[in-house]
Order: structure tokens, then C-alpha cells, then sequence
């Protein structure tokens, strides 16, 4: 039961570059990007997650998945990067590039990008018996860019559903890692070794990612179940 995760580190091949999916059942631009998240979700150093917003649900097809929590979380990410507006398939990687969700070769790009990053925090994750162990800790002297947040997501792997109505009405869509729950879990100014115990119940997938406030920049990530 459970899973250990070694240390985030620039050569380690379970580092994890966060991509985060705004998506919708109700948006007939999305499926090319829900099937991209599919294919991010197949990789190793990828932690592909789908947040399903609810500003479409009036269009005819209340999204099964949405919670108003990830559109006030897009809505802070558009906030801090000084845009107006929202959309969907939006994806953001890292926590700070913003990409139309149905473009690979871009994406990829900044996959690319933010592997070849120097590593500033090291994030071990230990998975068992109903309780996650972590442990943090800064790689370098030099400050960090502002204070972290720690985030423990849960997710769904997989699911099927029959869309009656709206954009996308009867098409039967697959869905990948689709997050129920986002929490912050601890402030950390980056000084000392950071240690945290915390329950860890449920069937659902889990990770912990390291996130500058704001929200900005995600520095380390790990998949812990």
C-alpha cells in the first residue's frame, strides 16, 4: 500500500513539470485538449491534472467534474499574469506560461523548458498507511522567488461520461486525472528542512506540488499516489 517518491532533482527522471488543464464538458473547443492531457498524463515527468470550471454550465450541460474552485483558481492565475479574461482549454505549465490547451507542439515546448531549469528545491514524498510524510528543502544560498505554498491534490485517473446536451452533446468523452480536491496544506519560506505529516485517506490519486504564493511559479512536484 502507498508508493515512495525520491528527491525532485534536475537529472532524476520522476521530476514532474505541473500542467494544469481549465477544461469543460460544455466546450466544444476541448476535447483536443482533454485528449492531449491523456497523453501529457502517459509520461513520467509529467503531472497532468484537469480542472473543470463551471462558467459554461449555463450553456446547456452542467459539467459533471467542474467546481467553482478551479474557476476562482484560473481566475488568480489570469489575475497575477495581468489578464483580463478567461478561457477554455487554457493549460499552464509550471504555474506561470499560459498556452491554448489544443497545442502540442507548444506545450511541449515549455515542458522542455522548465525540465532544463536549475532545481532550487528538493521534495521527497512517502505515501502509507492513511498518512503522507514530506520533506523539502532548498538546493541553493540564493533567495527563493517568494514565499511557497505547499499543494496536496487529489485526483480522479479516469472516467467516462455521455454528454446529452450543449456543445458536445452526444459524444462519450474520456477524462484523465481529474481533480477533486486542491488544498494548501502549509506556508514554507523556503529556510531550514521543511517536515510534514499529514492524512492521506481515500481511493483517489494523490501529488504534492511546491508553489510560489500568488499563485506563481510551481518549483517542485511529486506524485505520491
Amino acid at each position: 500500500m502507498g508508493a515512495v517518491s525520491g528527491p525532485v532533482t534536475a537529472g532524476d527522471a520522476r521530476s514532474l513539470v505541473v500542467v494544469e488543464l481549465f477544461t469543460s464538458q460544455g466546450c466544444s473547443s476541448c476535447p483536443a485538449a482533454d485528449a492531449l492531457l491523456a497523453r501529457l498524463a502517459a509520461r513520467d515527468d509529467v503531472l497532468a491534472l484537469a480542472l473543470h470550471v463551471d462558467y459554461w454550465d449555463y450553456i446547456g450541460w452542467p459539467d459533471t467534474f467542474a467546481r467553482p474552485e478551479h474557476t476562482a483558481r484560473q481566475k488568480s492565475y489570469a489575475h497575477a499574469a495581468g489578464m483580463r479574461s478567461i478561457y477554455t482549454p487554457q493549460m499552464i505549465i509550471a504555474g506561470i506560461d499560459h498556452v491554448i490547451g489544443s497545442k502540442p507542439m507548444e506545450v511541449a515546448d515549455y515542458i522542455e523548458m522548465f525540465r532544463d531549469k536549475p532545481v532550487l528545491v528538493t521534495l521527497k514524498a512517502e505515501a502509507g498507511n492513511d498518512m503522507l510524510m514530506l520533506e523539502a528543502m532548498a538546493t541553493t544560498n540564493m533567495p527563493l522567488p517568494g514565499q511557497l505554498v505547499v499543494m496536496l491534490v487529489r485526483f480522479n485517473e479516469r472516467e467516462v461520461v455521455d454528454i446529452r446536451r450543449g456543445e458536445n452533446a452526444g459524444r462519450t468523452m474520456e477524462y484523465t486525472n481529474i481533480v477533486t480536491a486542491m488544498e494548501k496544506v502549509a506556508d514554507w519560506d523556503g529556510k531550514g528542512i521543511l517536515d510534514l505529516a499529514l492524512p492521506l485517506d481515500g481511493d483517489d490519486a494523490a501529488a504534492v506540488f511546491l508553489q510560489v504564493a500568488g499563485p506563481g511559479e510551481i518549483l517542485a512536484a511529486v506524485r505520491v499516489r
